[in-house]
């Protein structure tokens, strides 16, 4: 995935299927000059990481 497209997920009031190695997970926000994304997977959503926003991937 994009850093733009990374943005337009977090800011969308819709629920957009995004996966990290698989597992679903919610993007908080992007950090635009590092090119991350601050993520939690749905099943966990008390572990924030931040990623490589080239690691997410929108599920079709």
């Amino acid at each position: 995935m994009n850093k733009e497209r990374a943005e337009q997920i977090a800011s969308s009031p819709e629920m957009i299927d995004v996966t990290y190695n698989g597992d679903l997970v919610y993007i908080e926000k992007v950090n635009p000059t590092k090119d991350t994304a601050s993520i939690h997977s749905l099943k966990q959503p008390q572990n924030t990481r931040e990623v490589n926003v080239t690691q997410l991937v929108e599920a079709k």
